[in-house]
């Protein structure tokens, strides 16, 4: 809510209902394909009742990718310069997996708008994010150097961790349609499968 904050337990309620449906609406049409007449039906308010909250669509979308961002930096933070290389790369890795079965619309949100060019986040892209991968590349740099992990290209490893875990997330239908799992099952296949592709690739 700009300039304010919920005063009321209404307030507050309402705020999460428009931010609830928002995130079902972007998820699924990307934000410009997303209209506020599709976050108000969703969110079972009438378009004036949510402009007293949002005052636009962009209000809406900023306030979800601040959360969300926050949400997906916060496993990349935990990485530990002290810790056992391998394992600390390799709890991200699984983390950012968990992460794909408990935050598939984010996740998705998140996608849709990096296809579109990151209009509404390049300046999150370019500042925060940035700022903590390239820390936490160099501590990956310094573990090779010390011969603790294989030698490989600090950014490339981070990005085929984000490719080979969002996956799960972003293209769900089409991994449920060729394995057709029981629920989330296939995600302690996928995790197996990942703790060795990494483990092997960064043993010295």
């Amino acid at each position: 809510m700009p300039g304010r904050q919920p005063r009321t337990r209404i307030q507050k309620k309402n705020t999460e209902t428009i931010l609830e449906a928002a995130l079902d609406v972007f998820s699924q049409h990307g934000f410009r394909g997303s209209t506020l007449d599709q976050i108000a039906k969703a969110a079972g308010l009438s378009k004036p009742n949510l402009l007293y909250y949002f005052p636009s669509k962009v209000a809406i979308h900023r306030e979800l990718i601040d959360g969300l961002m926050q949400t997906w930096l916060d496993p990349l933070r935990k990485m530990q310069a002290d810790g056992e290389p391998v394992e600390e790369i390799l709890a991200y890795v699984l983390r950012k997996l968990e992460m794909a079965r408990e935050y598939p619309r984010e996740s998705r949100l998140f996608a849709n708008e990096i296809v579109q060019g990151a209009p509404n986040i390049m300046d999150k892209i370019e500042g925060e994010l940035k700022e903590l991968v390239d820390e936490k590349a160099e501590v990956i740099e310094n573990w090779i150097t010390a011969g603790r992990i294989a030698p490989v290209d600090p950014y490339h490893l981070i990005f085929s961790i984000w490719a080979t875990t969002q996956h799960y997330a972003d293209f769900d239908a089409q991994i449920r349609g060729i394995l057709h799992p029981e629920g989330d099952s296939h995600f302690e296949a996928a995790r197996a499968h990942l703790d060795t592709l990494f483990r092997r690739m960064l043993t010295p």
